[in-house]
Order: structure tokens, then C-alpha cells, then sequence
């Protein structure tokens, strides 16, 4: 983690002057991290007289950004004096190893509680196969992904991004390919569970093809801009609309359109793994079918924000306001949005879906940070990118609600839509080597039910 707390302590520690001027920038430790990369998300500049204390407050906020590019394990900015008003910036880095080779071993279901509760721990249910990641490619932060997976869920893709084209650095593309088929899928929901479908023959029941181009621009730096234009095919086996006749919203088993998306993105996230501090805000409007041999005509609009607050050095307070809304009455199955889909959660109804057309659920974690240590690991481990593993555990206290609006009024999952649910309960994050999160929770829900659930990302 970026060392602000360094900082501070060397500017009250040690007598320095009111007003300083900035000679040079010099940064070590980015052996294939370009500079101008690096220099981008520092708002310093030299030649420019400097309050000591707004100095070392911008040096808090430029190592954040500096972190938050995910390209480095630790990053800390140090004021030399060079003179009575004048100093010297050294930017040290420590640069994560980029190039993964990526085992895929992951579960097909929606969370951990899905599979091991709903589908009998079934490892038939497993993905597996492999990818390539390179995080840094020519060292201009650029991002190739490209892997194989078999399993439950076959699936190919290519990633490619470049976020920085122009001089000025403004100026950003990213271009993915996706292929994948699948031999059991859900068909539809009942009494709020997903109903899966497998034929007798074992047959493909759903083989999907999508690809998409982002352009993204970010004019300062917490403030992004992308559009998106893509296109989606899929083709489902007849044999599925025996189980549900109202799959697709049209006759044929083909679902083929093209998107366009629009996204604006305030990210001032001191972590944007795990945040503590800071704040995230995520407004997105996205418009699927664009001509008229389109085979699907709506729009969609989703509001993502949320507000981490430091209470001292201990506790922090996470909040967060998650909105979906369709246009339309009525979506294909493919595109059903609610509880229990990714980001719309409410700890306690892991194992439910509540589809709808308008989600609302608010997120709240308390939490107490009560380990914070490293441990340097370099004899064990030969390679400098893993020699230090970092240790950060919180107990917390966690309170969701929510509400979904399904116009439809589906009695089959009537009992949870168009209804306030809420849940709650304590649980235990780690955040360790390369900011990896693994949470585990017990939670109860205002229908009765309670259970200790898995979880290996940040909640929100």
C-alpha cells in the first residue's frame, strides 16, 4: 500500500520550511514501467511554490493514484531538501510481476453459497483451463488477456487495452472478443432460486458470441469517460423453450443485437480493491438493439455510488447506493437484472435471485481493522515481486436492504419481489498479497433465514 503514513510523520518530525519549491522528480524501482506513466497520475510539478502542508497532502493523494494504477505492491513519494525552500521529489516504486499465467478453477455459480447450498457442492459445476494475463504490456500499462476454459462453462476470449494513445494521455481503447457455450443453464427462476436445464443428450443449449469496442477518456484524474459499441449473439437450443416459452421475447432461438453504452465514472477510491476512503460514483446508460433488425429494443440505466469514510486509524464506514432500471416491461432471460446478480447484493440472500426491472439495494459495513502487518518473505520466496506479504484483517458488522420492482408481478417469485428485504450480520475480511480479499460472513435475513457464507471480493 502506498506509505502516507511516512509521510506525515517525517513532516512533523522534521523542522522543514513553510514554502517550497520543486527542483526535480526523480523515480526509481519501475524497471519496465514507463515514466510518462507514472508521471501522469502525479499532480505536482516543478517550478511551482508549494505551502508544506499542501505539499504533503498532494503526496498522499498522487501515491493513491500511483497505487491505484495496479502496476506496483508498494509506492512512496519522499520530499528532499535541497536547500532552505527548495526540494526534490524521489518517487520510489516496487513493481508487481505483470505476466500471469492463469489457472482457471472457479465455480460457475452466481457466489460460493450458490453452489455449495443450492447445487449440492456439484463439481461437474467447476470451471477450469487457462489464461494468459500481461498487466503491463511495453510497460505502458496497457492489458492483454487471453485464455481457454473448460467445464461446466467452455469459453474463449482475447482483451486488449490501451488506455493512453495520445501524447497528452488522455485518449484510451479496449477491444474483447468472447466465445462460450454451455450444456446446463438456467432457464428461469422459481420461488426466487435459478431453475437450471440439462437434456437428455447432453446436448449445447447455449452458445454465445460477443465482442465490443471502448473508447475511454479521461480528461483529470478521478473522472472517466467511456462509450461502448458492441455486438451479441446467441443461439439457444429449441429443447430450452419447452422449460420456459418466454426465454426470448420474439420467435426464433436466436437473440442478435448491437449495444451502445455510455459510462461516466468519479473514482477517488484510496484503494480500489478495498477501499476505506474515498469515494466511487458510476453512472451508465446502455442501449440494447440499435437497428431494426435488431432483435431486441430497450435501454437500461444504472447508478453506482458509494462513500468510505476513515474513522480514525482503526475503523472505517463503507456505504454504498446500487440502482438498475429497464425501460422496457419485459427483458429476454439473458438479460434478467435483481437480487442476487453482480454488483446487486444483500448479505443474507445469497442463495436467492429477485428479478425485476428495478433494483434498488443499499450495502453498509462497520468495520474494526484489528491486524495490520507484513511479513518479508524474500528467503522463501525467490522473486522480489512476492517477497513481502501484507496482512489486513477487519471484523465487521454489515447491514443491507433493497427492493425490486418486477412489473410483471410473476407469482411464481412473488414472495420476495415488490417487497423490502434487508440483511445483516458479522463478518471477517483478510486483504492480503497483491490487495486479494477473502471474506466470510454469517448472515441473517428478514424472511428467517441465516447462513456463514464465502466470499472473495470486496462487497462493494
Amino acid at each position: 500500500m502506498a506509505q502516507t503514513e511516512d509521510v506525515e510523520r517525517d513532516s512533523t518530525s522534521v523542522s522543514h520550511p513553510d514554502k517550497v519549491v520543486i527542483n526535480n522528480i526523480f523515480i526509481v524501482g519501475n524497471e519496465k514501467t514507463r515514466k510518462n506513466i507514472i508521471l501522469r497520475e502525479i499532480d505536482l510539478n516543478t517550478g511551482v511554490v508549494y505551502d508544506w502542508d499542501e505539499l504533503i497532502s498532494m503526496i498522499q493523494a498522487d501515491q493513491q493514484k500511483i497505487y491505484n494504477l495496479q502496476l506496483f505492491t508498494s509506492v512512496e513519494i519522499t520530499p528532499l531538501l535541497t536547500d532552505t525552500e527548495q526540494i526534490e521529489l524521489l518517487v520510489s516504486v516496487t513493481e508487481r510481476w505483470y505476466i500471469i499465467p492463469n489457472i482457471i478453477f472457479n465455480l460457475a455459480d452466481r457466489n460460493f453459497a450458490e453452489w455449495w447450498t443450492n447445487q449440492n457442492r456439484d463439481f461437474s459445476r467447476v470451471n477450469y483451463g487457462a489464461r494468459l494475463i500481461h498487466n503491463n504490456v511495453g510497460g505502458r500499462n496497457e492489458k492483454l488477456r487471453v485464455g481457454a476454459q473448460f467445464g461446466f462453462v467452455r469459453a474463449f476470449e482475447v482483451l486488449y487495452s490501451i488506455p493512453y494513445l495520445d501524447k497528452n494521455q488522455n485518449h484510451g481503447i479496449t477491444g474483447q472478443f468472447t466465445y462460450f457455450t454451455q450444456k446446463t443453464i438456467p432457464v428461469k427462476s422459481a420461488f426466487n432460486k435459478q431453475v437450471f436445464y440439462t437434456n437428455e443428450n447432453e446436448e449445447i443449449l447455449r452458445r454465445n458470441l460477443s465482442a465490443f469496442l471502448r473508447y475511454s477518456y479521461r480528461g483529470s484524474y478521478y473522472n472517466f469517460n467511456f462509450i461502448t459499441f458492441g455486438y451479441n449473439s446467441t443461439i439457444i437450443n429449441p429443447d430450452v423453450f419447452v422449460q420456459n416459452p418466454d426465454y426470448f421475447l420474439h420467435e426464433g432461438n436466436k437473440l442478435n443485437y448491437f449495444v451502445l453504452g455510455y459510462t461516466y465514472r468519479h473514482d477517488r477510491r484510496n484503494n480500489i480493491q478495498y477501499a476505506t476512503k474515498g469515494q466511487l460514483l458510476n453512472l451508465s446508460l446502455t442501449k440494447y438493439g440499435l437497428f431494426g433488425s435488431d432483435d431486441i429494443n430497450d435501454a437500461e440505466i444504472t447508478i453506482n455510488a458509494n462513500k468510505y469514510y476513515e474513522i480514525g486509524d482503526k475503523f472505517n464506514f463503507a456505504t454504498g447506493l446500487s440502482i438498475s432500471s429497464f425501460f422496457g416491461k419485459r427483458q429476454p432471460f439473458t438479460l434478467v437484472r435483481g437480487i442476487g446478480y453482480n454488483p446487486y447484493f444483500i448479505r443474507g440472500y445469497e442463495l436467492n435471485v429477485v428479478e425485476g426491472q428495478q433494483t434498488l439495494v443499499h450495502k453498509n459495513s462497520f468495520r474494526f481493522k484489528f491486524v495490520d502487518v507484513g511479513y518479508d518473505i524474500g528467503k522463501y520466496v525467490p522473486l522480489e515481486e512476492f517477497s513481502y506479504l501484507p496482512l489486513k484483517m477487519y471484523l465487521g458488522f454489515n447491514f443491507d436492504h433493497g427492493f425490486v420492482n418486477d412489473r410483471n408481478n410473476l407469482p411464481d417469485n412473488a414472495r420476495l419481489t415488490n417487497t423490502y428485504l434487508f440483511g445483516y450480520g458479522p463478518g471477517l475480511d483478510i486483504v492480503t498479497l497483491y490487495d486479494m480479499v477473502f471474506r466470510f460472513e454469517y448472515s441473517l435475513n428478514n424472511t428467517g433465514g441465516q447462513a456463514f457464507f464465502v466470499n472473495f471480493r470486496a462487497p462493494f
